[in-house]
């Protein structure tokens, strides 16, 4: 049974850091993407950074480029999320998922499997 499951989310100021992690089972991560998406209130989800299966290109949206960085620990099987300079814009719930297929894609419905999402809230 394919499984995603994120922890790492919580309350952070300002310029503040946070790691998220998207823990798998049921498949070996590394062959197969796994992208980042949030989802603010009101907002549509928006995929934001992505890493390929196992030759680990790595893509990231403007808006964190720069800020956040994606991992892959294969030995844990377990993708990671660094946040750094945190902005009270990126304030969401905040998933993993994975297309089932080697190749990334910002497009949220050509994801298969979702874990259940992190909240992530940036504010003083």
């Amino acid at each position: 049974q394919v499984q995603l499951v994120e922890s790492g989310g919580g309350l952070v100021d300002p310029g503040g850091s946070l790691r998220v992690s998207c823990a798998a089972s049921g498949f070996t991560l590394d062959s197969y993407a796994i992208g980042w998406f949030r989802q603010a209130p009101g907002k549509e989800r928006e995929g934001f950074s992505c890493i390929s299966s196992s030759e680990g290109t790595i893509y990231y949206s403007d808006s964190v480029k720069g800020r956040f960085t994606i991992s892959r620990d294969n030995a844990k099987n377990t993708v990671y999320l660094q946040m750094n300079s945190l902005k009270p814009e990126d304030t969401a719930v905040y998933y993993c998922a994975t297309r089932y297929f080697a190749y990334c894609s910002g497009d949220p419905r050509t994801y298969r499997y979702w874990g259940q999402g992190t909240q992530v809230t940036v504010s003083s």
